[in-house]
């Protein structure tokens, strides 16, 4: 990893990034990591990776915890709060990073489960842990923060629908997060290289990433939005709460 965090900045703080035995969000701790955080990595089913990911920070002189929790599930985030609560006391960071609905198999208002219920409930229980001065980063991408104005891919649509939904319910809760001291960036991203989704979506429709790279010139691939994210923790907080990364130019503007 490069260093996109200055060594030891972080010392002291506590980290979650839910969905983050893989992708994004593992690069994402990663970076924490290096710049001392405590970090706890969340995965749903993939612990084998969340704990190769936790000792690879461990032998690198960091410190995370892995905690398994279904991020749909009340009871399994709630329990996923208890066990940060006694492992490292609170929360200085919180990365909502984990989404979906693009898996096979799940039940049809899966997307909006997770994209929006489940996001506003990770946040209302991680409130208690959560102090003046904290962070709290919703992680997109450009092809739901913009589908008011630009039309997506069929196949996203459903997905982009509940995590523009997901944002909006996060969004309300700006006020009440800004008078607890608590601040909050949106960062949104366009298609991003070797994602789940950006692989689920060119299997679908082939083609549509390289379409996409040539439209936009560049695509971030996963480390380098990664580093996005990790900034977008420490950087002041935008005037709009937002974090655009990578090109807009075929995106409508504003909210």
């Amino acid at each position: 990893m490069s260093e996109i965090l200055a060594p030891g900045s972080l010392a002291g703080k506590n980290v979650l990034v839910t969905g983050s035995s893989r992708g994004v969000g593992a690069d994402t701790v990663r970076y924490f990591a290096e710049a001392g955080a405590r970090v706890v990595i969340n995965f749903r089913n993939k612990e084998a990776r969340a704990l190769k990911l936790a000792e690879q920070i461990r032998t690198a002189g960091g410190t995370a915890i892995t905690v398994g929790a279904d991020l749909t599930d009340p009871a399994s985030v709630a329990a996923m709060m208890d066990t940060i609560r006694a492992e490292y006391g609170s929360l200085d960071i919180l990365v909502l990073n984990a989404s979906g609905g693009m898996e096979s198999g799940m039940a049809e208002n899966y997307a909006l489960l997770l994209n929006r219920d489940a996001q506003l409930n990770v946040l209302e229980s991680a409130k208690s842990l959560l102090g003046e001065g904290s962070r709290v980063v919703f992680v997109t991408s450009h092809q739901a923060h913009f589908i008011r104005q630009t039309p997506t891919m069929p196949e996203y649509e459903p997905v982009a629908l509940s995590k523009r939904a997901g944002e909006d319910a996060l969004r309300e809760q700006i006020p009440a997060l800004a008078e607890a001291g608590i601040g909050f960036v949106v960062v949104s991203g366009d298609m991003i290289e070797g994602t789940i989704t950006a692989t689920l979506l060119d299997r679908l429709n082939p083609g549509a990433i390289a379409e996409r790279r040539e439209q936009a010139g560049k695509l971030y691939n996963v480390a380098e939005f990664a580093a996005e994210v990790a900034l977008a923790a420490v950087e002041a907080v935008p005037a709009d709460n937002t974090r655009l990364v990578g090109d807009t130019g075929s995106f409508g503007s504003g909210e």
